[in-house]
C-alpha cells in the first residue's frame, strides 16, 4: 500500500478518493512506488503518499467544493514536508539548504522528528539499501539517547508491541556513524531472531553495507545485559551494553563485515532507533 501515517488515521480521505476517483487510490493497491509528493492534512500533520503522475488529478479533486473534507488537505513535496517536520529548522538553515532534484526527493525519506545523527547524505544511502517494502513510508523515531537517556531497557520498552523493521544508528566518540537495519524490532529473547533482510552499515565516510552472507542465521539476539547483532565467530558484528555506552564491533560470519567503528571497542556518543511502518 502507498499510505503513510504520521499521526492518527486518514479513513475519511480514503472514502473521499474512493468515491470520487477509485482508479487513483484504493486500499487494495499493493504496488510499491517511490512518491514525489505527499497529501498533508492542514493543522494535523497527517500524510498520504501520492504518486507524481496522480498529483494533477488529485489536486482537482481536492478543489472540488462538493465534499468539504477535501478542503482540509493540501499537496506538498517530500522536500517541503521535511522542512516542516524538522524541529530545528530556521530561516537561516532553509536559506542554506541545497536544492534537490526529483531523483533525490524520490529516495530521501521523511522523518517524523529531527535526527541528531542522520543528514540527507546518510538518509539517501540508507534508504536505497533498505527493502522495497519500506520505500515511500516516513521514518518514526522510536528511541534516542538524547531524548530517552541511555538505557537498553528503555529501548526494549519503547519497542514493545512494535511489529515493523527498525534502523539502529550509532555515533561513536570518534564521530563515526554506523549501525544496523533489523527486519524485526529489538526485544529480549532466548534465541536469535530476524531474517536475511538484516544488514550492518557504516559511513567511513563512504557508505558500506554488509548484507547477510548466508553462513549462519545469528541476526539479532538480546537480553537485559546487551544487544548483539551478527555472530558465529570470535565476536559480534555489533554489540552494545546495558547502558548503551560501551560497544564493540568485530568481523563476523553472519555478514562478513569489517569492524564498523573506528576501534573494535568504542564509546557511544549518541544512538537512535527508527522504524518504518507500512
Amino acid at each position: 500500500m502507498g499510505v503513510a501515517y504520521s499521526v492518527g488515521e486518514v479513513d475519511h480521505l480514503y472514502t473521499f478518493f474512493v468515491q470520487w476517483s477509485p482508479d487513483i487510490y484504493t486500499k487494495g493497491n499493493k504496488k510499491h512506488h517511490q512518491p514525489h509528493y505527499l497529501i498533508r492534512e492542514k493543522h494535523q500533520n497527517r500524510y498520504l503518499v501520492v504518486e507524481k503522475n496522480k498529483v494533477a488529478v488529485i489536486n482537482k479533486l481536492l478543489s472540488n467544493p462538493v465534499n468539504p473534507t477535501a478542503k482540509n488537505w493540501e499537496i506538498i513535496t517530500v522536500k517541503d514536508s521535511k522542512r516542516r517536520l524538522s524541529l530545528c529548522s530556521s530561516e537561516e538553515s532553509e536559506a542554506e539548504e541545497p536544492e534537490y532534484n526529483e531523483e533525490s526527493d524520490d529516495i530521501i525519506p521523511v522523518l517524523s522528528e529531527y535526527s541528531q545523527l542522520l543528514d540527507d547524505h546518510h538518509l539517501e544511502r540508507l534508504a536505497a539499501h533498505m527493502p522495497a517494502r519500506t520505500q515511500g513510508y516516513p521514518w518514526q523515531l522510536v528511541y534516542s539517547t538524547a531524548i530517552h537517556g541511555s538505557s537498553l531497557k528503555t529501548l526494549y520498552r519503547n519497542m514493545a508491541g512494535l511489529d515493523s523493521p527498525v534502523l539502529l544508528v550509532v555515533k561513536d566518540m570518534h564521530k563515526k556513524v554506523f549501525g544496523a537495519f533489523s527486519s524485526d524490532p529489538f526485544r529480549v529473547s532466548k534465541y536469535c531472531y530476524g531474517t536475511g533482510e538484516t544488514f550492518l552499515f557504516s559511513f567511513n565516510p563512504d557508505f558500506q553495507a554488509y548484507r547477510w552472507s548466508g553462513e549462519n542465521s545469528y541476526f539479532v539476539s538480546g537480553n537485559l545485559e546487551s544487544l548483539q547483532i551478527g555472530g558465529g565467530g570470535g565476536g559480534f558484528g555489533l554489540w552494545l551494553d546495558a547502558d548503551l555506552y560501551h560497544g564493540s564491533s568485530f568481523s563476523c560470519p553472519t555478514f562478513h563485515n569489517e569492524p564498523l567503528s573506528t576501534q573494535k571497542d568504542f564509546i557511544v556518543q549518541d544512538l537512535e532507533v527508527w522504524t518504518v511502518q507500512g
